[in-house]
C-alpha cells in the first residue's frame, strides 16, 4: 500500500455485481464517519451482500484497498481479517482531517462471439493482463466490443473538521461539493459527478439507504446529472447510504470502442439536530 488511491490494472468481478440493482451490492462501512480526538480509532466492515449493510453472501477483497489520510500519505490498516461473509480492518486518524478509504481499478473488457457462443476478456477472476489481451481478443471478432472501464468503491471518515477531497481525474468519481462526512436529514447536498476529470452528463446516480433488512421497499432515491454533471439530493432522513452511478460514452483510449465507470460510496447522514 505504497501508492496513494492508486488505480489498479485487474479485472474485479466482485464490484462489477455492485452496479446491478438486482444482484449483489459491494460496500464499505465505517464504524462512524465523523469523530474527535487525540487517539482516534474507526473500524471498516467490507462485503458483498444481497442486503446493504447485511454480510450475509461474500466479504470484500481488501487487498486493493489504500486509506489516504488528509496529508494526501497512505495510512496503514490494521488488524486486517476476512471471515466468510465480511473482510474487517482498523484505521487509526492520528491526524486531523478526513480520510479516503477505498479502491480503485481500471481495465479493458472484450466481448464477442465465436461459434455461436459469447466470450469475454477477461473471464471471471482473470486479472487483466495487456499482452494476453491482444493474443486471446480476435481483432475481427463477431459483434465485437471493447469498452475501458474504471471502477471505484469508497468511503470518507472525519477526525475533527472536514478538509478538502483532492480529485484524481481518473475513471468515475464524485466532486463533493457537500463534504461527504457534513450530511444531514432533511437537507440538500449538492455533487458534481466527472469521468477523466470531465462532466458525466445524463448519468443516473441512485442513494439506497441501508437496514434494508427491516423493510419491504429498497425506498431508493434516483437522480439524473445534469450537462455539466451536477445533481443534487435532499435527505429524507438519517442513516447509511450507500449511493452508486455508472456512465458510459465514447470517450475511450487506444483498443477500446466505448468507455464505462462505476462509483460506489457509503455515506452517512446526521440527524439534523446533531452536533458536531
Amino acid at each position: 500500500m505504497k501508492t496513494i488511491f492508486k488505480t489498479v490494472l485487474c479485472a474485479s468481478a466482485l464490484f462489477a455485481v455492485a452496479m446491478n440493482a438486482n444482484a449483489h451490492r459491494a460496500w464499505l462501512l465505517p464504524s462512524a464517519t465523523s469523530l474527535s480526538g487525540t487517539d482516534v480509532w474507526v473500524s471498516i466492515d467490507g462485503a458483498v451482500s444481497n442486503t446493504l449493510f447485511h454480510a450475509d453472501h461474500a466479504p470484500y477483497r481488501a487487498d486493493g484497498v489504500i486509506v489516504t489520510g488528509p496529508n494526501g500519505k497512505t495510512v496503514e490498516i490494521s488488524s486486517l481479517q476476512q471471515a466468510k461473509y465480511r473482510t474487517t480492518f482498523d484505521v487509526q486518524l492520528a491526524e486531523k482531517g478526513t480520510y479516503r478509504i477505498g479502491s480503485a481499478t481500471q481495465n479493458l473488457t472484450a466481448m464477442w462471439e465465436e461459434n455461436g457462443q459469447r466470450r469475454m476478456y477477461p473471464g471471471r477472476g482473470q486479472k487483466f493482463d495487456l499482452a494476453e489481451f491482444e493474443k486471446q481478443v480476435p481483432k475481427s471478432a463477431d459483434k465485437l466490443q471493447v469498452s475501458e472501464s474504471s471502477r471505484r468503491i469508497e468511503t470518507f471518515v472525519t477526525n475533527g473538521a472536514p478538509t478538502d477531497i483532492p480529485l484524481t481525474n481518473k475513471g468515475l468519481e464524485v466532486k463533493y461539493v457537500t463534504h461527504p462526512n457534513d450530511l444531514f436529514a432533511e437537507e440538500k447536498a449538492d455533487f458534481v459527478l466527472l469521468i477523466d476529470g470531465k462532466p458525466a452528463a445524463n448519468a443516473k446516480v441512485l442513494a439506497i439507504p441501508g437496514a434494508m433488512r427491516y423493510r419491504n421497499d429498497q425506498d431508493e432515491i434516483e437522480v439524473t446529472t445534469n450537462a455539466k454533471g451536477e445533481f443534487s439530493i435532499t435527505w429524507p432522513e438519517a442513516g447509511m447510504y450507500w449511493l452508486s452511478a455508472s456512465y458510459r460514452d465514447g470517450q475511450a483510449k487506444k483498443h477500446a470502442t466505448a468507455g464505462t465507470g462505476s462509483y460506489v460510496v457509503t455515506l452517512e447522514v446526521l440527524p439534523e439536530s446533531h452536533l458536531l
